[in-house]
């Protein structure tokens, strides 16, 4: 009889490249001249790295982790379970809501080939600078993954 395991392989990412994605996208909110709090956790959520900026709002830290954390959560950026949930009853979003989800943008999942090895959140600029910002600290993990 083979005996079921009673644990799980799961991808996380390494601290270096957490560190590599929040300088990238905290040099580019230095690019677009605002002061922004950049994390990422791994693909369980937990905190691998931290930062903010001199002049960040003192809640752009929270919810930079509350973004990186929704989005490995489900492993979708905010707009995309956003997207999803309008079909659904008001209850759901509430409920989703109340969880501590953040449908706010400015989170991405961060993937190594096709696993979900973590996500970034950033916030203390417009939603449209904190997602261009993360885009940035995901893409330096592209540019130093196909060097």
């Amino acid at each position: 009889m083979t005996a079921t395991p009673l644990s799980v392989n799961r991808p996380v990412i390494t601290h270096t490249a957490a560190l590599r994605a929040i300088n990238a996208a905290l040099a580019h909110a230095e690019s677009l001249q605002i002061s922004v709090a950049a994390a990422v956790v791994n693909s369980g959520g937990t905190l691998t790295g931290f930062s903010r900026m001199p002049n960040a709002f003192l809640i752009s830290g929270d919810l930079s982790i509350g973004k990186a954390h929704s989005v490995a959560a489900v492993g979708l950026p905010a707009e995309v379970v956003e997207q999803a949930m309008a079909q659904e009853a008001p209850r759901v979003r509430e409920g989703i809501a109340l969880s501590g989800f953040s449908f706010i943008r400015g989170g991405l999942p961060i993937h190594e080939g096709d696993a979900l090895i973590g996500a970034i959140g950033v916030s203390g600029g417009s939603e449209a600078q904190d997602v261009a910002c993360a885009q940035a600290g995901v893409a330096a993990l592209r540019v130093s993954s196909e060097t």
